[in-house]
C-alpha cells in the first residue's frame, strides 16, 4: 500500500508542477501574481534556485 501512496504523492507534485507552468503574469499586478504562484508552487517540489527560474519564467518582462 505504501507504493500506491508515494505515487499519488508523485501524482500530485506532477500537477503541480503542470500549473506551475501554465501560471502567466499577464495583466495581474505583481501581489497578485506572487500569491497565485506562492499557492501554486506549494507541493510542487520545486525550491531554491529552481522556483526562482520558474518564476522569471513567468512574469511579465516590459515594464509600461
Amino acid at each position: 500500500m505504501s507504493g500506491k501512496k508515494e505515487f499519488r504523492e508523485g501524482d500530485k507534485e506532477s500537477v503541480k508542477v503542470t500549473e506551475l507552468r501554465r501560471l502567466k503574469q499577464k495583466r495581474k499586478i505583481m501581489e497578485e501574481f506572487i500569491q497565485e504562484f506562492r499557492k501554486t508552487a506549494r507541493g510542487s517540489g520545486y525550491e531554491g534556485r529552481p522556483l526562482v527560474e520558474e518564476f522569471k519564467k513567468e512574469i511579465n518582462t516590459t515594464i509600461c
